[in-house]
């Protein structure tokens, strides 16, 4: 079997257990390690050994700018305190705590001990958006989740360099040395990230070929990853911030034709890269346990006693600052439901493996690094264990815990604003008519639409009214863009004035894009 011929049949693999999981209603990254496992398991696979170019370069960057395009600036603005909290303090105590227990029941030395650490230290943000998706949290804990998952890879990420550099350094590094180099990779990610932004959007503000759009949103997150890295800062952390940055504003940047494509195209290369990512974890544990040595055979042992530190760090973390962060809201007592879901929802994933594969052969003298098949091994054990453990029980945890939303609840929402934009496009047509800026029947026609939304009609009714000529349908379509633009400028105000969530926005934007595109050309 040629390397090609076993990409393609790990892709159909992934993408049938992905669309199965779907269908099923199972968090797919949880179902695609487990299949990827077993896949894994049977004599005649075989071995699967992934570079940490592919995993690191080719794999993450667009993984991450997906996440965080997806995370709402208003909603981040709110949660930054607790985010910060659990992005360092979190991370820090648990490499630490990590470090101990590995350097205690495992052969790893004090120095190696505190790598695997950093590796773990962080939640997994391309495995928590992937199984956020199937459970209806509230915004600003989906926010939190979400938004921490990306900040704290980023910190564990670069804490991840300074113990690496420690590790193969033929001299100590210093506190403040690697303090300063801490600052250096985060924030130069950080500002690379937002020049990256910058310039994309100035870019895209300029551009109006559909073609053109896709190919920048793609290149987009390996350039902002490549440029940090090749300028020693941190490229997680660019490809984070230029997320962000993009994802607020790009409603702005392009119409609604556009936009709909590149949701598409990007759609379904995040659906392919998360599907085959999820599997390769699994598939790679069986090959790498050969590799081990004698003295390394209770990796087992060593895999549950780091899971089990790295679940425990986190509810004793995440509990007490949401009992603090309760209080001085008062909101009356103090709940465990809330921390219970924020802390279930720490899985790991892509980014720990990335990090585990990226440590160095040798130190600087030339020495190998000792027990580095060992930190893969419980890298990847941990991950898959946090992934089929919390990922297939986090549901029934959200669902014991009561604080998911309800579907009526986001149906009613949805309609609430869906009666403002109608509204707000009645508002347009009475200032036309008054105006008369349009032919009074064509006003009408798309009167009697949004009358009909307003008492909860199909509003597909609109385009059986529309006008048969040619003269009459260019106008018509002229007419339902001036609408269209104002129900866009209305279900933005809702949102900036907090009357709905981003998911709501989100959705009724993308109904608005579907119609736009659907008038067609002039």
């Amino acid at each position: 079997m040629t390397d090609l011929t076993a990409l393609l049949l790990l892709v159909v693999f992934a993408t049938l257990v992905a669309t199965g999981a779907r269908h099923w209603r199972i968090p797919a990254p949880s179902l695609l390690v487990v299949g990827g496992l077993l896949i894994g398991l049977l004599p005649w696979i075989p071995d699967v050994q992934v570079t940490p170019e592919v995993i690191s370069v080719v794999v993450l960057p667009p993984l991450l700018y997906a996440s965080a395009e997806e995370i709402p600036w208003r909603e981040l603005r709110v949660v930054w305190r607790p985010v910060t909290v659990l992005a360092f303090g979190l991370v820090l105590a648990t490499a630490a705590a990590v470090g101990a227990v590995a350097s205690a029941v495992t052969p790893l030395n004090t120095t190696m001990a505190f790598v695997l650490g950093a590796v773990l230290a962080s939640t997994d943000p391309v495995a928590v958006t992937a199984l956020g998706r199937k459970i209806a949290l509230p915004p600003r804990i989906q926010v939190l989740v979400q938004s921490e998952s990306l900040f704290n890879d980023a910190t564990s990420l670069v804490l991840f360099k300074v113990a690496v550099g420690t590790a193969i350094a033929a001299h100590a590094v210093t506190l403040p040395a690697a303090g300063g180099q801490f600052l250096a990779l985060g924030g130069g990610g950080a500002l690379i990230g937002a020049g990256v932004a910058g310039a994309v959007a100035l870019i895209r503000r300029r551009t109006e070929d559909p073609i053109l759009e896709t190919v920048i949103a793609l290149v987009t997150p390996y350039a902002a990853y490549v440029l940090a890295e090749d300028l020693h800062t941190s490229g997680v952390t660019a490809v984070v911030v230029a997320g962000v940055v993009l994802g607020s504003t790009s409603h702005k940047l392009t119409n609604a034709t556009i936009r709909l494509q590149v949701h598409a195209v990007y759609g379904t290369v995040i659906f392919l890269l998360e599907s085959v990512v999820f599997a390769l974890i699994g598939l790679e544990l069986p090959a790498l346990v050969p590799q081990l040595t004698a003295d390394e055979d209770g990796w087992p042992l060593g895999v549950l006693a780091v899971a089990t530190t790295v679940i425990a760090v986190r509810l004793l973390g995440v509990v007490p600052l949401s009992a603090v962060m309760q209080r001085r809201r008062g909101n009356g007592p103090v709940t465990w439901r809330i921390p219970a879901v924020v802390s279930w929802a720490g899985t790991r994933g892509v980014m720990p493996l990335a990090a585990a594969l990226s440590i160095p052969l040798t130190a600087d003298d030339g020495t190998p690094l000792p027990h580095r098949p060992l930190i893969l091994v419980l890298t990847t054990g941990v991950v898959v264990l946090t992934l089929v453990l919390q990922g297939f029980t986090l549901a029934p945890v959200v669902r014991w815990s009561k604080i998911a939303l309800e579907p009526e609840h986001t149906a009613r929402e949805e309609a609430r604003a869906r009666a403002g934009l109608a509204k707000a496009g009645l508002d347009c047509l009475d200032e036309l008519e008054a105006v008369e800026a349009a032919p009074i029947t064509l006003i009408n026609q798309l009167r009697r639409g949004l009358l009909a939304r307003l008492d909860q009609a199909d509003a597909d009714q609109d385009d059986d009214t529309a006008p048969s000529s040619s003269s009459s349908a260019t106008g018509y379509r002229e007419l339902r863009r001036t609408v269209i633009a104002a129900e866009t400028a209305t279900l933005q105000r809702l949102y900036a004035d907090n009357h709905i969530s981003d998911l709501t926005r989100r959705r009724l934007q993308r109904k608005l894009d579907l119609e736009e595109a659907g008038l067609g050309d002039e």
